[in-house]
């Protein structure tokens, strides 16, 4: 704030500020206004000065309106609030400040020069209470003029104290005849003024009870609270000095409107921060909850239904994809539940990932059930015969609902949702057994379930990791324990039938018959072109599945990383004994190791392929300067920080990409 104050100092500096606020703007104000305050740490209760000068207003405003009207009805009760019995009155503060204001003239600039006056002895004070003594001031003015109204025909001390006060002179007959437009003008710009300091209260309240940083309307009321308060402050000096007008029935008047017109620019704009900081704190409010209710055994029907409508569910919300009818919410009590999470561009790959699983879970008479519920930001016309077409495809549930899911923040910021499929596990008590299984499923279909992260941490710590790549995308490999493969590709085409030629002749080399060495030789590229996009699918999210294991020494991890940042080189291999991982290298360092055969095929019959191939290309690999890439898509999960070279084990630096591929079907 103080550094704010500066810097709109700093701008007015040097520029001509006229004593006319109506024609300063806000930063000039600011920058006049900064030299009147001293920070302070001394407060007083604020909020209890507020109350009763609220109600001094209150009814004072309301008897105005009876008097003018020609009303008789009773009086309006006064608010029920009372100050704590320790509160006392800063009475000669509010004395001194009457003072400022009482017998000035009418105009914008001695009503500019009381108000830095009364800014200057309130400089100790916090904005809003300088805002607060000022209004607080003049309702014991006002407050004690429209009380005197009510008694002077029945007590002879207030028809004295009335006089003094010149009251007669705007409650006659004639007067509120003649000056009827002016005091209800008066009376309404009153209770404006009030509103404004009323809502800033509040704003200071929320200020008080929430973090401050994560709403950004309230941040920019505060901001804002110094010129919203002298605008107050310089409207009640204006105020007063037009009922010492029309008390002397002067001529000399001063023009409302203006400052009318401010005022009600402020109030609209602190309703809309109020209502900005209520929205927010609604929100976080529910965030909370929805982070208790995942967190604590509850039951799993009760957490869908605040997740997706905060509270009662419509009935018949969701599509059973089995039997093509809706059903109550009801279906999922006590069960253990996937929750298909992903936009309406879905492939039917995505799709037909889930299928086994379903049918397994079908077969087992699992507890599992599935449940789509598709992200959509507005529902259309178009977008409902979408919904309708991969629907049907689905023989799952289906959240069956057409309005905003009221719990889409929570889905994006925590569980990281954005755009691509991902599928939360949960247990029949609400619990999150895993933030995001859809790349488990990826990888190892059937295999992976229960899908819980105990199962992946178990799972991926496996050595056969590359047979889970192979799975359901018809390669097919007789894995024997004593046999090597060698899996390879690449984009380049020429270094394909290169290392081809080399890896035929040390399959078919005399000393590695000699040996009973067989080695099985696998072209990626001779695939037909799904095959190899499911593939490297696996290869990505088996990725995702263990990005987040900063274990340095998990040899599974760092081989999987390799053979990702070789995707788009010119070359890469995997060389496996049955179904384990010897090695992962570039295409220039195993094309040159299996080139060299005559180098150490001594060593390959005297200690084994293994040894020998290993022993070589870790020999051949700091020959050769290799930039390493790592791309994946911007998926649905927690992404790490950084990640390490594969080869290095450096800090990779991060580049961003973006990528279109001009399919009709997807918009991201």
């Amino acid at each position: 704030m103080a550094d704010l104050m500066k810097s709109f100092l700093h701008i007015t500096s040097g520029n001509i500020i006229h004593n006319n606020p109506l024609i300063m703007s806000d930063i000039q104000i600011m920058g006049e206004i900064y030299s009147t305050h001293v920070h302070s740490d001394t407060k007083f209760d604020v909020e209890s000065l507020f109350n009763i000068a609220a109600n001094i207003l209150r009814r004072s405003t309301y008897i105005v309106e009876n008097v003018v009207q020609g009303n008789q009805g009773g009086l309006e009760p006064l608010d029920n609030t009372h100050p704590p019995a320790s509160f006392t009155p800063p009475l000669c503060i509010l004395k001194k400040i009457n003072s400022e204001m009482s017998c000035k003239a009418p105009g914008e600039k001695i009503a500019y020069e009381t108000t830095l006056t009364i800014l200057k002895k309130l400089s100790n004070n916090l904005w809003v209470e300088k805002g607060v003594l000022t209004l607080s001031a003049f309702a014991i003015e006002y407050g004690e003029f429209w009380n005197l109204s009510q008694h002077l025909p029945t007590e002879p001390l207030a028809k004295s104290l009335a006089i003094m006060k010149r009251v007669p002179q705007l409650t006659k007959t004639e007067a509120l005849k003649k000056h009827r437009n002016e005091i209800l003008e008066l009376n309404n710009l009153i209770k404006a003024t009030w509103k404004v300091i009323e809502i800033i209260i509040e704003l200071e309240r929320l200020n008080s009870l929430h973090d401050i940083k994560k709403v950004p309307a309230l941040a920019l009321a505060l901001e804002e609270f110094p010129v919203d308060v002298f605008w107050v402050i310089i409207t009640i000096v204006t105020i007063v000095t037009q009922i010492e007008c029309l008390t002397t029935d002067s001529n000399s008047r001063q023009k409302l409107s203006q400052f009318g017109h401010k005022i009600s620019i402020i109030i609209n704009k602190l309703t809309n921060h109020v209502a900005q900081c209520t929205i927010y704190i609604d929100e976080a409010e529910y965030i909370k909850l929805l982070k208790k209710l995942f967190q604590t055994p509850t039951e799993v029907m009760e957490v869908f239904k605040v997740l997706i409508f905060r509270k009662d569910a419509p009935k018949e919300s969701i599509y059973d994809g089995s039997t093509k009818t809706l059903v109550d919410i009801e279906v999922l009590k006590k069960k253990e539940v996937f929750l298909f999470i992903s936009t309406l561009n879905i492939s039917q790959e995505d799709i037909s990932i889930l299928i086994p699983i379903y049918d397994h879970l079908k077969e087992t008479g699992s507890q599992y059930k599935i449940v789509w519920i598709p992200v959509v930001d507005e529902w259309t016309d178009k977008l409902r015969k979408k919904f309708d077409s991969l629907k049907s495809k689905m023989p799952w549930y289906v959240l069956h609902h057409f309005a905003p899911i009221k719990g889409i923040k929570y889905i994006k910021e925590e569980l990281h949702f954005n755009q691509k499929p991902l599928v939360v596990v949960l247990s029949p008590q609400g619990k999150i057994l895993h933030h995001n299984a859809f790349h488990m499923i990826q990888v190892w279909g059937v295999k992976g379930f229960p899908y819980t992260e105990d199962k992946e941490k178990s799972i991926t710590q496996e050595l056969k990791w590359v047979v889970s790549l192979l799975v359901d995308i018809d390669i097919q490999i007789k894995w024997e324990e004593e046999k090597f493969v060698i899996i390879y590709g690449g984009k380049d085409k020429a270094w394909i039938q290169e290392f081809t030629k080399f890896a035929t002749a040390l399959a078919n080399d005399t000393n590695i018959k000699q040996a009973k060495t067989s080695i099985e030789l696998l072209s990626l590229e001779s695939q037909k072109p799904n095959v190899v996009n499911k593939f490297w699918t696996k290869v990505e999210s088996l990725f995702l599945t263990k990005m987040n294991n900063n274990d340095t020494t998990d040899s599974v991890k760092q081989q999987v990383e390799k053979l990702l940042s070789y995707k788009n080189e010119t070359g890469w291999a995997i060389v496996t004994k049955g179904s384990i991982v010897i090695a992962v290298g570039h295409g220039t360092t195993v094309s040159k190791t299996v080139s060299e055969f005559d180098k150490w095929k001594e060593v390959a019959i005297k200690k084994g392929f293994e040894h020998a191939f290993n022993e070589h290309h870790k020999k051949v690999a700091p020959s050769f300067h290799l930039c390493s890439h790592l791309e994946i898509h911007k998926v649905a999960g927690k992404i790490p920080d950084f990640v390490e070279c594969p080869d290095c084990r450096r800090r990779m630096e991060v580049f961003i990409t973006y990528k279109c591929c001009h399919d009709e079907d997807k918009t991201y």
